[in-house]
C-alpha cells in the first residue's frame, strides 16, 4: 500500500500515532493535498502537538482556499481560532482567523460552517461576560447542526449552551444538557477531536459549580474511551488540573501531583501557556498539606509569576507556618477583591479556619454564612460539607459544643459519600475536641486515633503531628471522679499518714486502704503517695 493510502487507513481506524508519523513522512517528501493537511492537523492534535495542529490547520486553509473551496477553508479557519481562543498570547491570532472565515462565507449559501462559527463567536462573548449572547449564539449553532445533520456541531454547541445555562445559575437547565452532550462524547458518536474539547470543558464546568461527583462519574466514563483510543491525549491544561484536583479529594496525592507533570514542563518561561500557574498552584497544595513548605513557597512563587493567585494556598501555608496574623492579612485581602463564586468559596472556607486561630471569631461567624448562603444556592454534597464544617469550628470556639459536634458528624457524612480522606479526617479531629469539650474523653481518643492514621496514610505530615499530640493528651482529671472515702484517704496520705494509721483512723482494714490508694492512683493518673500528697495541696483538699 503506498504511504498516503496507510495514513489515510491509520485515520480511519483511529491509529493517530501512526497517522501522524506516516502523514508527516509524506509531507517531507512532498507537499500534501489540502485533504491530507486536515488529516496531518487532526492527527497532531489528537496526540498532543498542539503546534503543529495549528501549523497544518494553516497550510489545509490554504490549499482548501487555492481549490476554491471556501466552506472547508474557513471551517479550518473555525479549528485554528478554536484551538488558540483560550491562549491569551494568541487571541489576536484567534480573531483574525474568526474575521478570515466570516469573509469567506458572508456571500454564500447558508451552510452548517456558520454554525460552527456561532461557536466561537459565543466562546467569545461568553469569555467577555455577555453570556446571555453567547447562549443564544449556541442555540443557533445547535439549530444549524440538526438541520444539516452535523452531530459534531450539534454537541458541541449543546455543550455550550449546558455552560453558559451553568454561568446564568440555571443548574437545573444546564445539568441535564451536560448529561446529554457527555453521553454522545463516551458512547463515540462524535470525532475525537470533538470528543477531548468537550470533556475538558465539561469537567471544568462542573468544577464550577462543584458538582464533584459528576465531575467524577464523567471522569470515570472517559476513562474507559480512551482506553478504547489509546493513541488519543485529550487531558490538555486546565483539564490535567481539574483532574488532579479530583485525585487529591480523593485522597491519591502522588498521581495528583505527577498528572500536572506536562503542565509544568514550561518551567523556563511559566507565562507562556495560562494553564501553567493553575498547575504550578497546584503541585504546591500537595507540597503543603505533606508539610513540604519550602517546596510549597518556592511552587506557589512560580504559580504567581505566571499569573495565577496564591490565596487561600500560601495564606494557608503562613498559618502552618506559625504565621496566623500574616494569613489573616492576606485572607481579609483576597477577599474583599474577589467577586466570582468559586475562588470566593475557597477564600471563605479558608478564612473561618484562619481567623479563627487569629481569634477573630466575629470574623469567622460571618465568613461561614457567607458558606451558608453558597451552598443553599449552588446546593451538592461538597458545599454542605465546607459549610457544616466551617459552622462546627465556630460552634467549637463560642458553643455549645453539643451544637458542634452535630454540625461536623453532617460533615463527616458529606466528606464520606464525596470519598475525601483527607477532610474527614480533619473533621474528626475537630469531632474529638467537640467530644472532649462535653466530658467524652474515650469519644474524643477514637477520633483523634482515627483522624492520626488517616494523616499517616496520606502523608499530611503535619496534621499528622497534630492528632498524634492530641491523642497523647489526657484531660485533667478531677478529685470529683473521687469516692467519699477515697477523699477521706488521700487528705490523710497527704498528712503523711500510713497506710496502718489511715486504717485505724478510719476504722478499716489495711488491704482496705491500699485498694483506696490504688483507686486515687488510677483515677487521678498519680504515680506515687508523694504526688497524691502535692495533688491534694494543689487542689485545696485539705
Amino acid at each position: 500500500m503506498h504511504p498516503l493510502e496507510d495514513a489515510r487507513a491509520a485515520c480511519e481506524r483511529g491509529a493517530w500515532s501512526a497517522a501522524w508519523q506516516l502523514l508527516t513522512e509524506a509531507d517531507a517528501q512532498g507537499p500534501l493535498g489540502a485533504d491530507d493537511l486536515e488529516r496531518l492537523a487532526i492527527a497532531a492534535f489528537l496526540v498532543g502537538d498542539d503546534a503543529a495542529s495549528v501549523q497544518g490547520r494553516s497550510r489545509a486553509y490554504a490549499a482548501f482556499l487555492e481549490r476554491g473551496d471556501t466552506r472547508r477553508a474557513a471551517r479550518n479557519a473555525f479549528w485554528l481560532a478554536f484551538t488558540i481562543l483560550d491562549k491569551p498570547r494568541f487571541s489576536a491570532q484567534a480573531g483574525g482567523w474568526l474575521a478570515r472565515a466570516h469573509r469567506l462565507l458572508e456571500n454564500g449559501e447558508p451552510c452548517v460552517e456558520e454554525g460552527w462559527l456561532l461557536c466561537a463567536s459565543a466562546r467569545l462573548r461568553a469569555g467577555a461576560g455577555d453570556v446571555g449572547a453567547a447562549h443564544q449564539a449556541f442555540t443557533r449553532a445547535a439549530e444549524i447542526g440538526t438541520r444539516f445533520h452535523d452531530n459534531d456541531l450539534v454537541v458541541l454547541a449543546r455543550h455550550g449552551q449546558g455552560r453558559t445555562l451553568l454561568m446564568m445559575n440555571r443548574q437545573a437547565e444546564g445539568l441535564p444538557l451536560i448529561d446529554e452532550v457527555m453521553i454522545a462524547v463516551t458512547a463515540g458518536e462524535v470525532a475525537p477531536i470533538v470528543a477531548g474539547t468537550v470533556y475538558c470543558s465539561v469537567i471544568a464546568a462542573c468544577h464550577d459549580v462543584f458538582d464533584l461527583h459528576r465531575a467524577q462519574e464523567w471522569t470515570d466514563a472517559l476513562q474507559e474511551w480512551c482506553a478504547a483510543h489509546p493513541d488519543v491525549v485529550p487531558f490538555r491544561g486546565h483539564c490535567r488540573v481539574r483532574r488532579s484536583e479530583l485525585m487529591q479529594l480523593h485522597g491519591a496525592w502522588q498521581d495528583a501531583f505527577d498528572e500536572l507533570e506536562p503542565a509544568c514542563a514550561v518551567r523556563a518561561d511559566p507565562a507562556s501557556e495560562p494553564e501553567t500557574g493553575a498547575a504550578f498552584y497546584q503541585r504546591a497544595e500537595v507540597h503543603r498539606l505533606r508539610g513540604e513548605f519550602a517546596a510549597a513557597e518556592d511552587t506557589y512563587r512560580i504559580a504567581h509569576q505566571a499569573g495565577h493567585r496564591l490565596h487561600p494556598g500560601l495564606a494557608l501555608l503562613r498559618l502552618a507556618q506559625g504565621q496566623p496574623e500574616a494569613a489573616a492579612a492576606a485572607i481579609r485581602l483576597a477577599l474583599q477583591e474577589t467577586r466570582a463564586a468559586r475562588p470566593k468559596i475557597l477564600l471563605l472556607r479558608a478564612a473561618v479556619e484562619i481567623l479563627l486561630a487569629c481569634g477573630d471569631v466575629a470574623g469567622a461567624r460571618e465568613a461561614c454564612r457567607e458558606l451558608e448562603a453558597f451552598a443553599s444556592s449552588f446546593g451538592g454534597p461538597y458545599l454542605a460539607a465546607l459549610s457544616a464544617q466551617a459552622g462546627g469550628a465556630v460552634s467549637l470556639v463560642e458553643g455549645p459544643p453539643a451544637a458542634a459536634a452535630e454540625a461536623l458528624r453532617s460533615a463527616c457524612a458529606y466528606w464520606r459519600e464525596l470519598q475525601a480522606p483527607y477532610e474527614l479526617a480533619r473533621t474528626r479531629l475537630a469531632i474529638g475536641l467537640a467530644y472532649r469539650q462535653v466530658g467524652d474523653v474515650e469519644g474524643a481518643q477514637l477520633e483523634f486515633e482515627a483522624a492520626y492514621d488517616a494523616f499517616e496514610r496520606l502523608g499530611a505530615a503535619p496534621d499528622a503531628t497534630r492528632a498524634a499530640a492530641l491523642a497523647k493528651q489526657r484531660r485533667q482529671p478531677s478529685a470529683t471522679s473521687l469516692t467519699g472515702r477515697e477523699l477521706e484517704v488521700l487528705r490523710l496520705v497527704a498528712t503523711g499518714a500510713t497506710n496502718r494509721a489511715i486504717a485505724g483512723r478510719l476504722a478499716i482494714s489495711e488491704k482496705t486502704v491500699a485498694r483506696h490508694i490504688s483507686n486515687i492512683f488510677t483515677k487521678l493518673d498519680l504515680p506515687s503517695r508523694a504526688a497524691a500528697t502535692a495533688y491534694a495541696y494543689e487542689h485545696k483538699l485539705l
